[in-house]
């Protein structure tokens, strides 16, 4: 998470991030999923964000939605920098159960010395097949902000498709979360 909002803040001041109103209606994220909003979020654009699309309703220190459309077998699940080689790289594997897929998020996050808790893992429907539904809480190293996550993964073709969204605690996250539910249960996974 530090590294994501540092990467960002220099990016942005660098002028190479772009930020896309992405609008109400649906949308193809990836090549395989697609996903219909019932209202605008922002796309922020940047090299070295990771493998998921990134968008947001306040800002990314506010919130952020991450959806990943068709990781494959061996890919992290977060932005493999060099200067990052001493961390350990948290990737899929096809292979997952669900409660390895929630910890593999936990990994990512967590990288940073931020602190996850699983607070939810039950099964759900995703992307029109089987998946998983999870919720968890977070305190962000890099400012000790407390946040809250909700997820919906499933794995299609030996491939990851995700929705994860995060916020703080006490003011964005329940602001959005019934859209983040929304979006997750329009998700269809194409074969």
């Amino acid at each position: 998470m530090k590294a994501l909002f540092v990467a960002v803040v220099l990016l942005a001041l660098t002028g190479c991030v772009s930020v896309a109103k992405v609008e109400t209606g649906e949308h193809t994220v990836g090549d395989r999923m697609a996903v219909t909003l019932m209202g605008a979020w922002n796309h922020v654009n940047a090299p070295n964000l990771g493998p998921a699309q990134v968008w947001t309703m306040e800002g990314l220190p506010a919130d952020q939605l991450l959806l990943f459309s068709g990781l494959k077998d061996g890919e992290a699940v977060h932005a493999t920098a060099v200067a990052e080689r001493g961390k350990k790289n948290f990737v899929f594997r096809s292979k997952m159960q669900p409660d390895e897929i929630a910890n593999l998020f936990e990994g990512a996050f967590s990288r940073d010395g931020s602190s996850f808790k699983l607070v939810k893992l039950e099964p759900a429907a995703f992307g029109g097949g089987k998946g998983v539904r999870f919720e968890y809480s977070m305190v962000r190293k890099v400012d000790n902000v407390q946040l809250s996550g909700l997820g919906y993964a499933g794995v299609s073709r030996g491939e990851l498709f995700a929705i994860i969204y995060m916020a703080p605690r006490l003011a964005f996250f329940d602001r959005h979360v019934a859209s983040v539910d929304q979006i997750a249960r329009s998700a269809r996974v194409k074969p």
